[in-house]
């Protein structure tokens, strides 16, 4: 690990203006992406501007229903915090699904949509990756791919994005508030993270120097149901070869209103807007939640070790769209 310099921020406006002076500075939350880069040689910060202390580790409501999560709230306290639970599960489910308890202890809400791909080519400085080195070559693409990605991948990378998090929060609709350099500005999660095409070392829109604050969510009709479902190969501390975050209206026996987002499957949080309008007017019957699947994923190109991945995209929308309507399986 090389040399590097250390602050720790009494307030948001110089913690953006300190990074924005440097080129080589960043933000450090809860540093459990970050310090593994470190030790791992992928990134040689000059100087880390610790926002640990800032005020934004707070949950609140919102004068329009909402409520805003502050970006320093840890994984943990997110999860179990009651109006989570209760008003937005498919987002408590979501975090609990993701990393271990001590990480989730540590790890925080801004933090966790700006981790970076947990490729194991991104990871071995020895290898070439256009993620890493722009230019460099990808080695995913005539190596192991069983892990990456069968929806809106590139020529130039094929990683996908480990959040759960994130997955979560594109299909419920919120809106991460930055500040920076030129003031503040709102993004939707959904716009957050970037498709690789030919620049895949930029994961989000976020200019150097703009800070997330919170991340705002919306409020929702009482009569909506959500649900997170991650499938992996263990049962606990593993990223997803497949997740589903989904968020339904449901009137009688008919699907008002679907917002729902993939993930292990694409370079960011995939919002599934295909089956999401294949679903709204539809009968919540198991012929129209497959339909739908089919639809979205009909879209997917899998790589040589990952065509598992498309049944199991399918079913796994399906099985929670058939959960969320309260439909036995068949």
């Amino acid at each position: 690990m090389i040399p590097f310099d250390y602050q720790r921020a009494d307030h948001a406006e110089g913690a953006v203006a300190a990074v924005g002076d440097r080129s080589g500075a960043t933000f450090l939350g809860g540093g459990t992406n970050l310090v593994d880069h470190l030790k791992l040689g992928i990134t040689e910060p000059e100087l880390l501007i610790d926002i640990t202390r800032l005020p934004f580790d707070a949950i609140d409501p919102l004068p329009d229903g909402g409520v805003r999560i502050g970006a320093t709230v840890r994984n943990s306290d997110l999860a179990a915090e009651a109006i989570i639970r209760q008003r937005y599960p498919v987002l408590s489910q979501a975090l609990l699904s993701g990393a271990s308890g001590q990480l989730r202890n540590l790890a925080t809400t801004g933090g966790n949509l700006l981790q970076r791909t947990r490729c194991p080519y991104f990871q071995d400085v020895t290898t070439p990756c256009n993620k890493r080195e722009p230019g460099s070559g990808c080695s995913a693409l005539n190596g192991y791919t069983r892990n990456h990605a069968i929806l809106g991948a590139s020529e130039h990378c094929v990683a996908t994005h480990p959040s759960d998090m994130a997955v979560a929060l594109a299909a419920l609709d919120a809106t991460v508030q930055v500040t920076g350099p030129n003031g503040q500005r709102g993004i939707p999660v959904t716009d957050l993270h970037r498709l690789p095409g030919d620049e895949p070392h930029r994961d989000t829109v976020l200019e150097h120097g703009e800070l997330i604050t919170s991340v705002d969510l919306p409020e929702l009709p009482r009569s909506t149901r959500s649900r997170y479902r991650k499938v992996r190969d263990r049962a606990s501390y593993a990223f997803a070869l497949v997740s589903v975050a989904a968020v339904l209206e449901i009137e009688g026996d008919t699907v008002r209103e679907a917002r729902i987002a993939l993930g292990g499957v694409a370079h960011k949080p995939w919002r599934a807007s295909t089956a999401e309008q294949a679903l709204r007017g539809a009968p919540t019957t198991e012929e129209s939640f497959r339909s739908a699947a089919e639809a979205e994923i009909a879209q997917a190109q899998p790589l040589a070790d990952n065509e598992f991945k498309l049944p199991m995209a399918r079913n796994t929308l399906t099985a929670t769209l058939r959960d969320l309507a309260g439909k036995e399986s068949r």
